[in-house]
């Protein structure tokens, strides 16, 4: 959002907007365009709304606004709602102003502008200090509200935090990520939703890298600075087509162009949304299935034969053991993306000969739960354990325990791990 380098004239220019002479007499505003609204509670913005939007530096005055919303195809359009490093004044900007807007059928994309990345050029920097960054992060949400309210722009509003592009290192990217935790947290506890705006090489890329890690709170909405002159939502390399999948995204898809439209001419940064006003999420589809037999993810000891006798088998053979008192579990090593809850769900063969008391340890975020399961009934198919909290990672997640004191061999087959 290349906003320092506007010059006096250019913004005198934009602020002062068109005589009713330069207008030519098709491209009059409507009334219902030109009547000032009266002061009045206005629905979160941006809202829900799929389609192209501008940012400029200043708010546009009246004239502006209705000569662009009679004849351009843009209707949502940012403006810089707080933050010590907006460059431009703001003489437009009131509650009436933005009253007048939304009854007139624009989005509004409110922005705070404000802390910069710790490596960047720009300034008033966050701290390299990531628990000092999630600190000045809160406190800016703090006063991006407060602008927010005094604007009118209500609770489930999402606010932008505009970080520009920085050189990204792993120093700078704990800082940025823990200042837009400290600012997510916040908002939410404020009623508002987050969104960051950021280079797709820089901020967006730092991001979505952190997507899955739960030492950061995910922002409820991305805008990605890409220019590269597709009106769509895409991030490219930038970010994993799933994440910020639900409506959340919003793309600067051209930067510093200029634009006519209803005989009015205006310095912008072109932009398409899809966002909703949901802070609900989906969580992600993740499904996986651990055989006695997948490489690298199951391990037994010596004491665990192996067997195909049983038709009801998952694959091509399992793995049997007696019971003992001791210590000797067979275990399944599962890669979980992000601590969540998730449902297990076993599979062994039938038989009566078979320990009707086996012992299904599952490795939960607040400690091992135990489950017993009948392996002389229910065979040849997923048996549920439960719904169990699950942490991210890479490491054995069940296992199966001989000790028990149930009668015949305890078996270990196959396991499946599915988020819900």
């Amino acid at each position: 959002m290349r906003r320092v380098m506007a010059t006096a004239a250019a913004l005198i220019a934009v602020l002062a907007g068109p005589s009713a002479a330069a207008l030519p007499a098709n491209a009059a505003p409507n009334p219902t365009a030109n009547a000032v609204a009266p002061l009045a509670a206005i629905a979160p913005q941006p809202g829900t709304y799929t389609g192209k939007g501008f940012d400029t530096c200043a708010a546009p005055s009246q004239s502006t606004m209705n000569a662009w919303r009679t004849s351009s195809p843009y209707r949502a359009v940012g403006i810089y709602i707080s933050g010590s490093s907006r460059s431009c004044s703001q003489p437009n900007l009131t509650a009436t102003w933005v009253s007048n807007q939304v009854a007139n059928g624009w989005r509004l994309i409110p922005i705070e502008l404000d802390y910069q990345a710790s490596c960047g050029t720009r300034t008033p920097k966050m701290s390299s200090d990531p628990a000092t960054a999630r600190s000045q992060g809160s406190t800016r949400a703090t006063a991006a509200v407060n602008a927010a309210t005094a604007l009118g722009l209500p609770a489930g509003s999402a606010i932008y935090n505009d970080i520009e592009q920085y050189p990204t290192n792993a120093s700078c990217r704990a800082a940025v990520l823990s200042y837009l935790s400290g600012w997510t947290d916040r908002l939410h506890a404020l009623g508002y939703l987050s969104g960051m705006y950021s280079s797709g090489s820089s901020g967006v890329t730092d991001v979505c890298g952190a997507y899955n890690n739960t030492a950061y709170t995910r922002l409820d909405h991305l805008w990605i600075a890409w220019w590269n002159g597709v009106a769509d939502t895409d991030a490219g390399q930038y970010c994993d087509d799933s994440y910020y999948a639900n409506h959340q995204r919003l793309h600067q898809y051209a930067g510093d162009v200029t634009e006519t439209w209803g005989g009015v001419q205006m310095r912008i940064d072109r932009n398409y949304l899809d966002v909703s006003s949901s802070t609900q999420e989906p969580p992600p589809t993740f499904s996986a299935i651990v055989d006695n037999s997948t490489a690298g993810r199951f391990t037994a000891s010596a004491n665990w034969g192996t067997s195909s006798y049983s038709t009801q088998r998952y694959g091509a053979d399992y793995r049997f053991a007696n019971p003992v008192a001791a210590s000797d579990p067979a275990w399944y090593k599962v890669d979980i993306p992000e601590t969540a809850t998730y449902e297990v769900s076993v599979w062994y063969p039938a038989n009566a000969g078979y320990n009707n008391a086996t012992p299904y340890i599952v490795v939960t975020s607040s400690g091992n739960q135990t489950v017993q399961v009948n392996q002389q009934a229910t065979g040849g198919q997923w048996v549920s354990l439960g719904v169990f909290t699950l942490s991210a990672g890479d490491s054995d997640k069940v296992g199966v325990s001989r000790w028990t004191t149930g009668t015949g061999y305890v078996i270990a087959d196959a396991i499946r791990v599915t988020r819900v």
